[in-house]
């Protein structure tokens, strides 16, 4: 039998307050980057205290915490729950929701305090002053589902006929009976749109599409319309016998 020890910890972060009394015998060089996973909830600790490194009282206060992307966009924000008041203790719940549209990047956060005033004050992550933290967003514990195929180029190579690009159907992480989702998202689109597929290993000209499935619209769809379909297959492409540039907006692909 092969024993793996594992740890349970508390993801504990030490900050400062900016309040009366910074003092420069002590300075802390640097903070931790703090790690969080998408797929389930990351609970992150935090511990606010004077520059004396003692607790401060944090019972009239409402803990704001903020969380920027790499483009400076505001992805992730929360009220800290307090854990203890008088140890300046609070913990946020980073949620699996908060983290489903973020790829794998370097986060940064900060943390303001607001009392009852309405008055902000600001905190350090150090004793240089240094306001943001950093958040790294790791995907590989819990990697979920693959993103979709986003199908969104027709061009018209007969006359009358739109064909989409190829797009790669994975036929190594599928057995025989490989299931296959295309969702379709049109405004107005009437005609029909076929499905086909090749087992040819490369996109070249000449090389033998087959009809898959074909579906009709009429023009009042005001819902994606699905479409599953089984096969192993190379190659996936899209054929439609109307104008798509206006009325297909995308057609997402699900192997």
């Amino acid at each position: 039998m092969q024993l793996t020890p594992r740890y349970l910890l508390k993801n504990r972060t030490v900050i400062v307050a900016n309040d009366a009394g910074f003092v420069t015998e002590y300075r802390q060089v640097y903070q931790k980057n703090l790690k969080v996973y998408r797929g389930i909830d990351n609970i992150l600790e935090f511990q606010i205290k004077n520059a004396d490194q003692k607790p401060i009282n944090i019972a009239t206060y409402t803990i704001k915490f903020q969380c920027y992307d790499e483009n400076f966009n505001l992805v992730i924000q929360h009220d800290a729950t307090i854990l203890d008041a008088s140890k300046g203790l609070c913990k946020v719940n980073v949620t699996e929701n908060d983290l489903l549209n973020l790829r794998g990047q370097f986060l940064r956060y900060n943390i303001h305090m607001v009392d009852s005033n309405d008055d902000k004050v600001l905190t350090y992550v150090d004793e240089h002053f240094g306001n943001t933290g950093t958040i790294e967003l790791l995907a590989d514990a819990f990697p979920g589902p693959r993103e979709p195929h986003d199908v969104r180029t027709f061009t018209e190579i007969e006359e009358d006929t739109w064909y989409s690009e190829a797009i790669d159907a994975q036929p190594g992480i599928n057995g025989n009976e490989a299931l296959h989702t295309a969702v379709f998202y049109t405004d107005s689109y009437t005609g029909n749109i076929t499905v086909q597929a090749t087992l040819h290993n490369q996109v070249i000209q000449g090389i033998k599409w087959s009809d898959i499935g074909t579906i009709s619209f009429d023009g009042t769809e005001s819902d994606p319309v699905p479409f599953n379909f089984n096969g192993v297959y190379s190659f996936l492409r899209f054929k439609t016998d109307s104008d798509p540039s206006q009325t297909i907006s995308k057609i997402l692909v699900k192997n």
